[in-house]
């Protein structure tokens, strides 16, 4: 239970309809969208409105020894947010403020609520986008996008949240403010403190203010549904592909399970029968794409790909790009659990990874289906499973270890987008060693001596 008197002190500071109390609000906020992991009520929500009300919280809760663990929707899938040693959860969506969109600088400055489909519809005014798209972009919040450094389906082309955030401003765990970055193209004063606290998932600092660049809207476009009978055939497509100096915009793959899971849920009408199917978009200047959509029509082909559907119309695109979006939903509906992983390889290694992600359902006896950002190595084998079954999900564990393991050998990482949170703590020895977790525990303990700040992620106390 919290001091009654801290209660009063926030309901005083931010208001009462900012301090929320009930059990069934706690119970909203005790889990996040990664499947598998514990639950925990918080003690307490607040809503915060501005920076002034975030530096108050975090002076509070260092009065009253209290644990703090910033919020955006909870779409994240590595345990990022689940407050697990109790506290006070820091819901960031009141702060939802598109502060500035600078056509002269390609930057916007956001407020941490933000979702990144709201961002993304007001600089389309302008002829402008802001390229990290991950799967969740219209309910994930542009806070919670950068504290874990998201993905999504333009990695491959444009890259990934971290090389579009510029500067921030932060409310460290002492209660301090800071800014850094700025709008300059250059800019490499002291050390690199953008880069350093995002992805940071909360437990470094509280952002409250990201300056992002934005970068003009791709005149044309062509997406395209290529269809394999073999697995490893579309694998060695996508080495193919960068190979002959195409980077498409996005290039995904979805395996047959998830094909055939897609497809009775979304009825967009994919080729059921087929083991894979990649697909693939090109963007930029009109001239750019005729001649880089007609190499990949000739890489797909020659790379044994029984067919290869171009998009004929946006209508058609949208389909295709809505049957990818749709295959986590898809497969969630299968079983009553689904553990989501993010196992990342360099490109050239994802049809070892494909072979290897088989090899381990076989073993384990498991669902498997795997779909992801196949152009930057980014795989989400999808396990479905039921978290009630305590001896499948002993199987889970020993496959999600073994599933890590080979990305790690093959020269790949824990993580690709997802954000190591509770879920992948455990494991960063395997990436990191040692001397490397240690040097992560001494950055946080630097900033956040006390755990404060989202404690229980990505390094624990010893």
């Amino acid at each position: 239970m919290l001091p009654t008197q801290l209660i009063a002190e926030l309901k005083s500071t931010l208001g009462a309809a900012n301090v929320l109390t009930d059990k069934e609000d706690m119970i909203t906020y005790s889990f996040d969208a990664t499947a598998g992991m514990p639950s925990k009520n918080p003690d307490l929500v607040v809503c915060p409105n501005s920076t002034e009300d975030v530096v108050a919280i975090v002076k509070l809760a260092n009065k009253y020894n209290i644990p703090i663990y910033p919020r955006g929707s909870g779409t994240n899938l590595s345990g990022g947010t689940i407050p697990i040693e109790g506290g006070i959860v820091l819901s960031m969506l009141n702060m939802n403020q598109i502060l500035e969109v600078d056509q002269d600088n390609l930057v916007a400055v956001v407020q941490p609520g933000v979702v990144i489909q709201s961002l993304n519809n007001e600089v389309l005014k302008y002829g402008l986008i802001y390229p990290p798209d991950p799967g969740t972009v219209t309910t994930a919040t542009m806070g919670g996008s950068t504290m874990e450094c998201s993905g999504g389906l333009r990695g491959l082309k444009y890259g990934v949240t971290k090389h579009y955030i510029m500067g921030m401003q932060l409310v460290l765990a002492s209660g301090e403010v800071i800014k850094w970055g700025g709008k300059t193209v250059k800019n490499v004063s002291g050390y690199d403190l953008t880069a350093l606290f995002t992805g940071s998932e909360g437990t470094l600092g509280i952002v409250t203010e990201i300056l992002v660049k934005l970068i003009p809207t791709p005149e044309a476009r062509q997406s395209f549904l290529a269809v394999f009978d073999d697995v490893d055939k579309a694998g060695r497509c996508i080495s193919a592909i960068i190979r002959n100096k195409i980077i498409p915009a996005t290039l995904e793959i979805m395996d047959n399970m998830t094909i055939r899971t897609v497809e009775e849920y979304a009825k967009i009408g994919l080729p059921t029968d087929a083991e894979a199917v990649l697909l693939i978009e090109v963007d930029g200047y009109r001239e750019s794409v005729a001649r880089e959509a007609e190499q990949v029509l000739k890489v797909c082909r020659e790379e044994g790909a029984s067919d290869v559907q171009a998009a004929k119309d946006d209508a058609a695109r949208d389909k295709l790009w809505a049957a990818r979006r749709a295959a986590l939903p898809a497969l969630a509906r299968v079983s009553p659990t689904t553990v989501l992983e993010d196992a990342t390889v360099p490109r050239s290694r994802i049809p070892e990874m494909l072979k290897a992600i088989r090899q381990i359902a076989l073993k384990y006896d498991l669902k498997i289906g795997t779909f992801g950002h196949a152009g930057d190595g980014n795989l989400h084998p999808t396990i479905l499973t039921d978290k009630h079954n305590a001896a499948e999900m002993h199987r889970v564990e020993q496959a999600v270890n073994e599933i890590f393991t080979v990305a790690i050998s093959l020269g790949g990482t824990l993580s690709g987008e997802h954000g190591i949170g509770m879920a992948k703590a455990g494991f960063l020895n395997m990436e990191f060693g040692p001397a490397g977790v240690d040097v992560l525990r001494r950055l946080k303990e630097a900033l956040d001596p006390d755990y404060r700040l989202n404690p229980g992620k990505i390094v624990r106390r010893d």
